[in-house]
């Protein structure tokens, strides 16, 4: 047998792509349609828009989900500033001798003046002074009669205040004298009692703390000092200056000594024919200024002027310095159910919405 054309054979290779197409496509379809033209111009349902609301609701439940497992937490930090200052009495001398003439700055002025001016700076700061701002510091004046002028506080404006207005006794007034042991007993007792109720306040703020933060007291006294800056010899009073200065040592308190003036200072008295400068020569107990201060663990200085002074308060910032210590803690509430909560709201609707409104069928 022989064919006549037999090129035409290469078209039985059509079949088995056919197939192949016919079973890419799914099969025969089970019904048929002479057109598709009508139904592509029926429009989506509202339904059928609102189907990727349900891909939303399920990647806002996987972030919400993620959230909680980053375990969000509602603290509040906390910080606790703990002290150990000084607790430091000023014992000032306000005698008449107190108004002799004394260089500061290259001007005249008082003795007391310029006492006043150093004890500023050294208190608060300046002029190469950095002040004593964590120390507890109270003022003592005193001439015939020893006076608490300032009681121990940290508000040292008060304590400035007061040392301000403090002024020198009368050349003639029957209170011109120099009381020193009077006014060192004073101020030790000012300072045993200040440490005797700053414990029983921490005492008892110890009680009442919480548990977990620090029970340390917010300020401890790390040591007590009396600075006695005097032009005079004591002549006065009831106590005598060693025997107060016993006293300040049994309780801890150390007593530092200055003597004020010297060399060619002067009073200004009022006369018949008006007002004169009076010479005035070194007046203080040099020997018993420094035997108070050895006695106690402190030291003397003599100042002549007010760059003295200032020196001896500088050198009086070096021996006693304030500890500062932050603490800081920290308290945390978990927030991580209303998250996991709203996580799981957003899956139930998303399966509420899937299995309703917005279900697929098939």
């Amino acid at each position: 047998m022989a064919l006549y054309s037999p090129w035409v054979l290469v078209l039985l290779a059509l079949g088995p792509l056919t197939a192949y197409l016919m079973m890419r496509r799914g099969g025969r379809a089970r019904l048929r349609f002479s057109s598709l033209r009508d139904a592509r111009r029926v429009g989506a349902s509202w339904r059928v828009r609102l189907r990727p609301v349900l891909m939303v609701l399920r990647l806002l439940c996987v972030v919400l989900l993620v959230v909680a497992l980053a375990r969000p937490r509602h603290g509040s930090q906390m910080h606790r500033v703990a002290a150990k200052g000084v607790a430091m009495q000023l014992v000032v001398d306000r005698s008449g001798s107190m108004e002799a003439r004394m260089s500061y700055g290259g001007k005249e002025m008082s003795r007391l003046d310029v006492v006043k001016r150093v004890l500023g700076d050294f208190v608060k700061g300046g002029e190469e002074l950095a002040g004593r701002p964590n120390d507890l510091i109270g003022l003592v004046t005193f001439a015939r009669y020893a006076d608490t002028t300032c009681p121990l506080v940290h508000a040292h404006d008060a304590v400035l205040g007061f040392l301000k207005q403090t002024p020198v006794v009368g050349q003639r007034s029957a209170e011109n004298a120099t009381a020193i042991g009077d006014a060192i007993s004073l101020a030790a007792a000012r300072l045993k009692t200040a440490e005797e109720e700053l414990t029983r306040r921490n005492r008892a703020l110890q009680g009442t703390t919480r548990e977990g933060e620090d029970s340390r007291p917010a300020y401890e006294i790390r040591s007590k000092v009396i600075v006695l800056l005097t032009d005079g010899r004591n002549n006065a009073g009831e106590h005598e200056p060693m025997a107060a200065v016993a006293l300040a040592k049994e309780w801890g308190i150390k007593v530092y000594t200055v003597g004020i003036g010297g060399g060619e200072g002067g009073v200004r008295v009022q006369g018949l024919f008006g007002d004169f400068l009076m010479p005035s020569g070194q007046e203080f107990d040099e020997a018993l200024l420094k035997a108070m201060a050895k006695e106690t663990g402190g030291f003397y200085g003599r100042a002549d002027d007010g760059e003295a002074l200032r020196t001896l308060c500088q050198k009086i910032d070096e021996q006693e310095k304030s500890e500062i210590e932050t603490v800081e803690y920290s308290r945390y509430e978990e927030r991580f159910g209303p998250w996991a909560l709203g996580a799981l709201a957003v899956l139930a609707l998303e399966i509420m919405l899937g299995c309703t409104v917005l279900r697929k069928i098939p």
